[in-house]
């Protein structure tokens, strides 16, 4: 208790800590604001009805932190960023100009890298504005609009996700944590008392029973979450002994953490980008005067609201986002070259090719135990809601799992400006 006073201390006295948290609470607060100003011409009781009917799009409202249910100016949040992010990450398994230039070339490369992920963003949020606003004249939620006035609504669409971009990379450059996640965060925190309050007015006391398994579930994941978040394998690393002169340097013994997590909660927000795309495209394709593609996506929405398969695909999706984001961000060769170039060694490998196989067995097999766990816990909640029939339980197990991680990748980065600052 003393060392978290302690801390709390160090983080209000510094000033340029304190400005840094100050600055990321002032960006948040000004994505919440932009998130309650909505376009023109919406017919509010079509657009609550059409809510509480679809699942889907309220589990897309979570992600978008509330701006799609009042059809906001940011309505898409980081939803087009982050599917660009998803396709420009893909891109470097097939281009490998973009794998170096995002691998090799330092920082300048990595800048390029996301700069090419913020001009996909635009096309991205256009198309899916379009489909929205298509989606939602089918439903009569919006009038027909005509050419300048569904333009500017695009527009407007547009440059609100990417001003949510642009906050999300102000957060990451001048404030604390990574500003993305924590709009995310923002957002789903803000549909937290809506969420309850549903909870509380639908109480039925024949079901206190799955009430209290539903709590305790959470707390469960919250403390999965921590540990599995927290646990690493520490790989044992010698620095070989050299001498210059009369003095002897090296021979020290340390060790390279390999977590278990390596990819964060980064699977967890690409699974739910690839499931519900396709979904609002779907929507859209129904309205078609084309019977073929309009049977074909009534078809795709029909197999997508299957809670089995809706269930299986997320899961495949988390486990694979979870290997291929870790085989992405963490290069063994890279690792065992420069241990080398160090005169570092894994003591009983050889250094080079068989050092780089060492670390790759070892966090294939812990990319395993951790892409298991994030999978399982994402469809834990579904399983329950399919189980107890509580909706609200689907959506706040995956709202969870984001909350608790970014919470963690939070704190360590406070700490890590709070250590810098105490040396």
């Amino acid at each position: 208790m003393s060392k978290l006073s302690e801390k709390l201390r160090l983080i209000f006295s510094d000033q340029s800590l304190r400005r840094r948290m100050l600055f990321v609470l002032g960006i948040l607060a000004v994505s919440r604001l932009f998130a309650v100003i909505p376009i023109p011409g919406i017919d509010t009781l079509r657009l609550q009805s059409l809510f509480a009917s679809s699942e889907f799009l309220n589990l897309l409202d979570i992600f978008s932190g509330g701006g799609l249910s009042n059809l906001s100016v940011v309505m898409l949040g980081v939803g087009p960023y982050i599917s660009a992010s998803i396709i420009m990450q893909l891109m470097t398994v097939m281009v490998p100009k973009l794998k170096a230039l995002y691998q090799e070339e330092g920082e300048a490369g990595r800048r390029r890298f996301a700069q090419y992920s913020r001009l996909l963003t635009v096309p991205l949020a256009i198309v899916q504005g379009y489909a929205f606003i298509k989606l939602l004249q089918g439903q009569s939620v919006l009038p027909p609009l005509s050419a300048s006035q569904l333009t500017l609504d695009i527009l407007i669409i547009v440059a609100g996700s990417v001003l949510l971009m642009w906050l999300g990379e102000l957060i990451t450059e001048f404030g604390v944590g990574n500003g993305v996640s924590l709009i995310i965060f923002a957002g789903i925190v803000s549909r937290l008392p809506t969420t309850a309050g549903q909870l509380i007015f639908t109480f039925d006391p024949a079901q206190l029973p799955i009430y209290i398994a539903g709590l305790s579930v959470a707390i469960l994941v919250v403390f999965g979450v921590v540990v599995v978040t927290e646990a690493e394998r520490p790989i044992p690393i010698t620095y070989a002994k050299q001498v210059r002169g009369s003095r002897v340097y090296g021979g020290l013994s340390t060790y390279l953490p390999l977590r278990v997590n390596q990819a964060g909660v980064i699977p967890i927000i690409f699974a739910l980008s690839i499931l519900l795309f396709p979904q609002m495209i779907f929507q859209f394709l129904t309205q078609s005067t084309v019977t073929i593609i309009a049977n074909a996506a009534s078809f795709a929405l029909a197999l997508l609201s299957n809670n089995w398969f809706y269930t299986s695909a997320y899961f495949l999706l988390v486990f694979f986002f979870t290997y291929f984001y870790t085989a992405v961000t963490f290069d063994p060769d890279a690792i065992s070259t420069n241990l080398q170039k160090t005169g570092a060694f894994v003591p009983g490998v050889r250094p080079g090719e068989a050092t780089a196989e060492y670390i790759s067995r070892i966090l294939t097999r812990l990319t395993l135990v951790g892409a298991l766990f994030l999978g399982a816990i994402a469809i834990l909640p579904l399983i329950l809601r399919s189980l107890t029939g509580i909706q609200a339980l689907a959506i706040g197990g995956t709202a969870l799992l984001i909350v608790v991680s970014v919470v963690i990748d939070l704190i360590k980065k406070i700490d890590a400006q709070v250590s810098a600052r105490e040396y």
